[in-house]
This record gives structure tokens, C-alpha cells and sequence, in this order.
């Protein structure tokens, strides 16, 4: 076998290319629901993929030893054998069904997606690790629990935070309808645009302060229980009149599209996009990176909310050093309850283990002081607002002549592929996407789930791509841009729904796919395949355990519900074993695990 430095010689030699997988292979095996993004995403990186494989995904060429990796739904015998049953274990159903109230699953493949991108970062980082001149990647798995417990980790850390909710979670939320039937989605930051909004339809002024708080914190809860004046506002209220209100006011509304109309201007565009810039620096001596493929390597991370924070976490789980840039007097968002130890417990879940370095970005100086970060890093990566990089130099163009090698990574929402877009975050993105419609089954109302599910997807494909960009910088010997997008994670999360919907097919799912069925003392959820026999027994009046005993006793694959989030530290379902970290809030396993 070739050293680690003879290897790193073998795929470090400059290439001519676009697309970082370009001259490998891949053949793809495993559950078809689990690799359809693995197949997807690899053949748009520039691998020639052939599905059909037996068992796992191998990948090689080019200088590359094989990397294999496998995908699983979760532990053998734990009952997890599919999106619902995945969904009810992790508790994805309880935090989606916080706005009705009840345990609800998402008609969508949310785990399925989830865990292909995942898989593809596993991939992704064991080329990078072996062009630094590593050993060959070990086989890595990812499996639909530990994503599922990546997507609810905020949700997850709340729950297990020595303090209650800012806000108490109950049912309710948008979409709000409009007296020509409209549902639209509403947004703003800020609390004086909102209440301007209800002001100009004429909102009673205890129903706007009383709705501000939910509101606010509904990426937080998942759930936004309004006071019922303001849905009776907007229903009196023309689409026309409720829009006019937004302009004047600073907020901002959106139109639910379906799917079909997604469908209709839906181009096939990758969910990221990569372009090398100028050459950079000399390659960098050999790294090791047996035990993570990122060792070695640096980011700075100026991200706020979920998705660049996430993209960045990820990053640090697998070895590189995290520097956050956050602004004088440190991130506000680390105070947002509930705490552990004094800081947000959500905060945590995203940001432990990073360093911070706090940095006046609109003064001279200090984005002096960052420049001489970026200098000295491996990738800088941001979700500003669109254009406010380059309005103060901070963009691809002046940064990369501070550090040639640099990969510049954004994280945006919507990748400037949608004419007039409203605000680029995730409950307008769902609205105008479709989400609203394809997380629900026919016969429900559209409306865009209040789990982040885009910010979180959002910022697994911010990994993604930050990875394909450092191994095709490994590669070409250049700095690289690349750009992610909540709009990509939605057209993702939609593909199947949209091919449908192009086809002229309906692309809902049938009334009540998901919906778990009541016991005496909880929940229980069948499979997909087991739902159409499970509906026609009566357990409400069983317990749960024996509910469950009576579908299993007639062949049907089902699970109990997870309802109360602080309980999974102890579910022997789950195959990796959520912990704490130094100040005491829950820290979920890390989604891959090496053979």
C-alpha cells in the first residue's frame, strides 16, 4: 500500500475540472429510499454512479482508494425499518405535530433526505481526508435515527435545559388566510414592522401584543399559538388589501404555492453550485487525518440562526477548527431560553466545541483584524443577507486576494434563482416552494411545518458543498466559491413530489398517510407498508405496550411514538447513545460512525 504522503502526491496533482467527483465511481447499494439523494447528488458532483449495488456504496478512482459506506434506517432489531417508524422514534412526530396539538408524521421523506446528504458528507470528507494525505477512509454509516436526532437536536436540547420554555408550547400557528381565500405565510424580524402590519388591518392592539411573543419565538417552539383576533383579521381582509398592509408596514407575506406550480418553474438546477477561482498556494504537507478527515483544517464561521451555525458544527464534528465571528458583546442567541448552565441550550446544540472571536464587521478595523483571520483559514462561511458581503469587501472576490486557497462558502435562501422572492428564510421558503402543501396528506390544508426543517436541511447541503469545494481545491489547487441554498434543500426534500406533479399525477400522499393512531396512554405509529391493515384495529382502549403487541401478533410493523423529547436519552431504539456535554445540556451521537 502506497504511505500516506506517496497517496496524497497521487490525488493532489492539478486537475482541469469543474466538479470534484469527476473520473470517480461509484456503485450505490442500500434501502432505495436512503440513496436516492446519495445516487442524485453524486452524479451532479461528476461521478459516474450505477445503482443496483449489493448492500453499500463504494467509491474510488482517480487516484483514490475505495471508500465504502453504508446506509441503514437504524440498529437491527430496533423496529426502525422506515420513514414513519423513523420519524415516531426520533421524535420528529411530536415536534411536527406541536401546531395540531398531537404527534403528526411529515408526508415527506424528511429522515430519507436527510441521511442521504449525510452519507454523501461521509464520502465527501473521507476523499478530502485521503487527498491530505490520510489513510484511506474506514466504512462509515449513516443511519436514519441519528439523523432524525440531528434534526430535532434544538428541540432535543430545550427539552433536557434546567429551565421551561420562554414560551409554552401549545397548539396552533400560520398560515393566515385572507377573505378571497389566500393562505399566505407572514414574516418579519421585527417587532415594530409586525405590529405596523395588524395596525393597517385594523388588529385589536391586545391581540398584536399578544402575538408578537409566539411569533417570535415559533422557530424556537414549533408551534405559535396566536390569539384567534388575528386569523379573524386577515380573513376580513382582501389578498390585495393584506399585501398593501405588508408594503407600508416593513413585513412580509407570502402566497402557498403547490407543488404543481413548483413543478412548473422547477429548471433541474443542483442544490449548490461550485467555481473555481485563481490558482492558490503551494499544496500543504501531508495532514493526518486517521481519526477525523478535517484535522488540521480551519473555518470562520459568521452564521446566525440554524443554518450556517449547523453547516459549521457538522464541520467540527468532523475535525476541522471552528472560529465563530460574532459581534460585540458576543451572539445575543446565547441567552434565548431555556439554559443550561447559564447559556441557551439551543445555542449549545449548534455552537459547542467552536471558538469566538467577536468582530465589529461595519468597522474598518475590525474587518481588518478579520481579513487577517481569513488569511490564515481554510473556508469562510456566512448566511449574511444577500449583498452585504460585498458591500463591505467581504465578499469571494477581496477575500480570496487575502488567502488564494480560501473556499468560500454561502449559505443563502434562495441562490438568486427566484424572481421577487420574500424573505429568504425557512417558513417563506416552505410557502413558496410547496413544503407547505407536501408535508401534509390530501384532504389537510397546506401549511409549512413549524419544525426548522429547511434551516436543518439547509445547512446539511451547506456542509455538502463547503466539502465538495475543499476536495476540489484539493484537486485543482484552486480557491473555490460555493453557494447553498434553502431553495436547494426544498427542491431536495421535493424531488419526488415534483416529478409527480410534473407528470400530472396528484403528489399528495393519501388522507391520513402518517398519522399515528391513539392508545390509552400514548401514541404508536405503523410502518408505511403495515398503515392500511393497522387503521382498521381499535386501540384506544389498550395501553400502549399492548397495542403494540396486538398489531405485531398480526404481522405488522409498528413502534410506540416518542412524545416527551427529554425521553430518548434512555431509548433503547435509538443506535447511538445521546450524552451531555460540559454544561449539561443533551448533545446527539455524531451521524456518521466509522467501522
Amino acid at each position: 500500500m502506497a504511505s500516506s504522503a506517496t497517496a496524497h502526491t497521487a490525488v493532489r496533482r492539478p486537475l482541469d475540472t469543474a466538479r470534484p467527483l469527476d473520473v470517480l465511481r461509484c456503485d450505490i447499494g442500500g434501502p432505495e429510499p436512503l440513496t436516492r439523494v446519495v445516487s442524485d447528488h453524486l452524479r451532479r458532483l461528476g461521478a459516474t454512479v450505477r445503482d443496483g449495488a449489493p448492500e453499500c456504496i463504494t467509491l474510488g478512482g482517480g487516484g483514490f482508494a475505495p471508500l465504502t459506506a453504508r446506509t441503514a434506517w437504524g440498529a437491527a432489531g430496533s423496529g426502525i425499518e422506515d420513514e414513519a417508524t423513523a420519524q415516531a422514534v426520533t421524535g420528529v412526530m411530536a415536534v411536527h405535530g406541536r401546531r395540531h396539538g398531537a404527534p403528526r408524521g411529515l408526508a415527506v421523506d424528511y429522515l430519507a433526505t436527510a441521511t442521504g446528504v449525510l452519507t454523501v458528507q461521509g464520502l465527501l470528507a473521507g476523499l478530502v481526508g485521503h487527498a491530505r494525505g490520510g489513510p484511506p477512509a474506514r466504512v462509515r454509516t449513516t443511519t436514519a435515527d441519528r439523523a432524525g436526532l440531528l434534526t430535532v437536536s434544538q428541540y432535543l436540547a430545550a427539552a433536557g435545559a434546567d429551565e421551561p420554555e420562554a414560551v409554552e408550547p401549545a397548539p396552533g400557528g400560520p398560515p393566515f388566510t385572507s377573505a378571497d381565500g389566500v393562505l399566505f405565510e407572514l414574516e418579519t424580524l421585527d417587532p415594530g414592522a409586525w405590529a405596523a402590519f395588524w395596525r393597517a388591518l385594523e388588529a385589536p392592539a391586545d391581540a398584536i401584543r399578544a402575538g408578537w411573543r409566539p411569533f417570535q419565538f415559533r422557530y424556537a417552539t414549533a408551534c405559535a399559538p396566536f390569539p384567534a383576533e388575528l386569523h379573524e383579521v386577515t380573513r376580513r381582509h382582501s389578498w390585495a388589501r393584506i399585501r398593501q398592509a405588508a408594503a407600508v408596514s416593513g413585513a412580509e407575506v407570502c402566497r402557498l404555492r403547490t407543488l404543481a406550480e413548483r413543478a412548473g418553474e422547477d429548471g433541474g438546477a443542483d442544490p449548490w453550485s461550485l467555481r473555481t477561482l485563481g490558482p492558490g498556494r503551494p499544496a500543504t504537507a501531508a495532514a493526518d487525518t486517521a481519526d477525523r478527515p478535517l484535522a488540521g483544517l480551519t473555518v470562520l464561521e459568521a452564521g446566525r440562526r440554524i443554518q450556517a451555525p449547523l453547516a459549521a458544527h457538522l464541520l467540527g464534528l468532523l475535525g476541522a477548527r471552528v472560529i465563530r465571528i460574532e459581534p460585540p458583546g458576543g451572539d445575543p442567541l446565547r441567552g434565548m431560553p431555556p439554559a443550561c448552565d447559564g447559556i441557551s441550550a439551543r445555542w449549545l446544540a449548534l455552537n459547542r466545541g467552536k471558538e469566538a472571536v467577536e468582530i465589529d464587521i461595519k468597522a474598518p478595523g475590525d474587518r481588518r483584524r478579520l481579513r487577517e483571520l481569513v488569511a490564515e483559514a481554510d473556508v469562510f462561511l456566512h448566511n449574511w443577507a444577500p449583498g452585504k458581503a460585498a458591500e463591505l469587501e467581504l465578499d469571494a472576490e477581496h477575500l480570496t486576494t487575502v488567502n488564494p486557497s480560501l473556499v468560500y462558502a454561502y449559505a443563502g435562501g434562495w441562490a438568486d434563482r427566484i424572481d421577487d422572492a420574500p424573505m429568504g428564510t425557512d417558513f417563506m421558503v416552505q410557502a413558496r416552494t410547496g413544503v407547505g402543501e407536501a408535508v401534509h396528506p390530501a384532504g389537510e390544508p397546506s401549511a409549512p411545518s413549524l419544525m426548522t426543517l429547511l434551516d436543518v436541511l439547509g445547512g446539511l447541503h451547506g456542509t455538502e458543498a463547503v466539502l465538495a469545494g475543499l476536495l476540489l481545491r484539493e484537486r485543482t489547487g484552486h480557491g473555490v466559491r460555493v453557494d447553498s441554498s434553502l431553495l436547494g434543500a426544498a427542491d431536495t426534500l421535493l424531488a419526488p413530489d415534483l416529478s409527480r406533479a410534473a407528470a400530472g399525477v396528484d403528489p399528495r400522499r393519501p388522507a391520513g398517510f402518517r398519522h399515528p393512531l391513539r392508545t390509552s396512554d400514548g401514541w404508536i405509529a405503523p410502518s408505511d407498508t403495515s398503515a392500511p391493515a393497522a387503521v382498521a384495529y381499535d386501540v384506544t382502549g389498550l395501553c400502549t405496550e399492548d397495542a403494540l403487541d396486538r398489531l405485531r401478533g398480526h404481522g405488522l410493523t409498528v413502534t410506540a411514538v416518542t412524545t416527551d423529547l427529554s425521553a430518548l436519552h434512555h431509548d433503547p431504539r435509538l443506535s447511538g447513545q445521546i450524552g451531555r456535554d460540559a454544561h449539561g445540556a443533551p448533545a446527539v451521537p455524531d451521524p456518521w460512525s466509522l467501522a
